[in-house]
């Protein structure tokens, strides 16, 4: 919702020339109910002159008269006749005041060890500083390094909490989107080996509660011939045997 240029002095024109209530003057300049009766009894925006919004155009009398007759109604803002265009924020190098250019270091110091995911395009956003002088810093060989010590360059007053969220916010998701890339390409480049060589034989696997079955000494070494498959042994033959039939052929020789 939009409100008249200068409210206080446009609600003191409001008090002192018409009979709308406090709560329609609030609403109509965006102040508190007990700051527009603060302005009435003199409390309040002591010495404001007050400012007619008929004579420059910002609510009709039509408007003002429909709203004393009736005290739940509010004012509206009439709408603006110039169509000024939106001035466009110019881009450029962050302008530091001299007297906070010596804190700027301090500042670099404590984003490089706080957020090092910023990079120096960034650094050099908020803090409004050169590269060189954020590369000296983060490679800690800076000419007044030992002397340096790290503050919240917001508490500095060098820039402002929104705009250091919204950086480190683009330096998260930026760093999220190169560590995403770099996991995929490393996933590309893995080579498949052959399944021989990764699959590992299934091992056998038996229940807990289930016993494991007992080897019988004939699983293990074989079945033991019996008596009956043994083979016959053979007869020894006796020196008679052998040596008898020699003798009686020399005798009948003889």
């Amino acid at each position: 919702m939009s409100f008249p240029l200068m409210p206080k002095a446009t609600a003191v024109w409001l008090i002192d020339n018409t009979a709308l209530s406090f709560d329609q003057i609030a609403d109509f300049c965006g102040l508190h109910s007990l700051e527009v009766k603060g302005i009435a009894d003199g409390d309040v925006a002591q010495g404001i002159k007050g400012l007619d919004p008929i004579s420059n155009g910002q609510v009709t009398r039509d408007e003002l008269e429909r709203c004393q007759q009736d005290p739940e109604s509010r004012l509206k803002l009439s709408e603006s006749r110039s169509n000024l265009p939106e001035q466009k924020q110019k881009k450029g190098a962050k302008y530091t005041p001299l007297s906070k250019r010596q804190e700027r270091p301090d500042a670099i110091y404590w984003l490089v060890r706080n957020h090092p995911e910023l990079n120096d395009a960034q650094v050099s956003r908020l803090i409004g500083t050169t590269k060189p002088t954020i590369q000296s810093i983060r490679n800690r060989d800076h000419w007044n390094m030992g002397s340096l010590k790290p503050v919240d360059p917001v508490t500095l007053g060098l820039c402002k909490q929104i705009d250091l969220d919204t950086e480190v916010e683009k330096a998260a998701k930026r760093v999220a989107r190169q560590q995403k890339k770099l996991n995929k390409t490393a996933t590309s480049d893995v080579t498949l080996m052959p399944a021989d060589t990764v699959l590992e034989p299934e091992m056998p696997t038996y229940e807990e509660d289930k016993p494991l079955p007992s080897a019988e000494p004939s699983d293990v070494f074989g079945q033991s011939p019996t008596p009956e498959s043994q083979p016959a042994e053979e007869e020894v033959p006796s020196a008679e045997t052998v040596f008898g039939n020699f003798g009686t052929s020399t005798d009948e020789e003889n």
